[in-house]
């Protein structure tokens, strides 16, 4: 009876955030992107975004709802190859630094003295760097393509949010039920599992989600510079590029993606503001 009655009493706090307008309307929006692009991906409904469907420059229509592009190509077919290169590039490199940057802000955190400084001032080097001059310079180094868009955006994000880990590891290392497993002779990797990561999984979600929607501005801007995808692929920031062209005479090339790019950094922001609200502990939150 207890354990229901408490499950019960933990539910509304669990999906409180799903009943927040402007989220619930973002986690909608991020949905409808998501699941368009999967299933254009499994079964091309909008058809083969390289192949010709049409006369060039086609307005929309009902037979090609987002036009055609300079070369005849369904826009919608490859606006929704775009938004799942771009997405899956984005998470892939968001996973990564969540990662990276867990490892390291708890190590630093827990750890303290000569790791921390050392770990802090490795992200304030990195974080000094504007964030497509880093992107840039990678690109340079791995060559142009998907693994410089990854490459750039998990250096990009991995300081700020090893410096938010590594702060919330701190505190919660200060504790007293953290000094008292210690005492007893805890081992650190339990301690690290245990009290650290559970205590700090708040912070992480919500750096993620910014790592996200930052991870998929660097591969825009980078595809849009063409360092990042490389033709044949496509994805939202090469699609904005290609559409810069013809702003004037066919300004659906530029608008369709544009929109979608935006759409999907709001949404994820909007998200992760909502996820802080929730879960991120105030004193961590004040660190900022």
């Amino acid at each position: 009876m207890t354990s229901a009655s408490s499950l019960q009493a933990r539910r509304p706090r669990i999906h409180a955030w799903l009943r927040d307008p402007l989220c619930a309307v973002a986690v909608g929006i991020l949905g409808i992107l998501v699941v368009a692009a999967v299933i254009a991906a499994v079964v091309p409904v909008a058809g083969d975004p390289d192949e010709i469907v049409g006369p060039r420059l086609s307005p929309p229509s009902p037979q090609w709802p987002l036009g055609t592009d300079a070369l005849g190509r369904s826009m919608l077919a490859r606006v929704l190859e775009g938004i799942g290169t771009t997405l899956l590039l984005s998470l892939l490199a968001g996973a990564a630094t969540a990662v990276v940057s867990t490892l390291l802000g708890m190590a630093a955190g827990y750890g303290g003295g000569w790791l921390r400084e050392a770990v802090v001032r490795l992200g304030d080097v990195l974080y000094a760097f504007p964030a497509i001059v880093l992107a840039v310079l990678v690109a340079a180094v791995v060559g142009p393509g998907q693994t410089a868009a990854i490459a750039s955006i998990v250096l990009v994000t991995v300081p700020l949010m090893t410096r938010m880990i590594t702060a919330a590891a701190a505190s919660v290392a200060g504790r007293d039920f953290v000094v008292t497993a210690r005492i007893s002779g805890v081992p650190t990797p339990v301690i690290l599992g245990r009290h650290i990561l559970s205590n700090i999984a708040g912070t992480i979600a919500v750096q993620g989600t910014y790592a996200l929607s930052v991870g998929i501005l660097v591969e825009g801007g980078m595809s849009f510079l063409g360092y990042g995808v490389q033709p044949p692929r496509t994805s939202l920031g090469s699609l904005i590029q290609q559409g810069g062209a013809f702003m004037v005479h066919a300004p659906w090339l530029l608008l369709t993606p544009a929109i979608a790019l935006v759409l999907a950094i709001l949404s994820i922001n909007l998200i992760g503001d909502t996820l802080r609200d929730r879960l991120e502990p105030r004193e961590t939150r004040s660190l900022r």
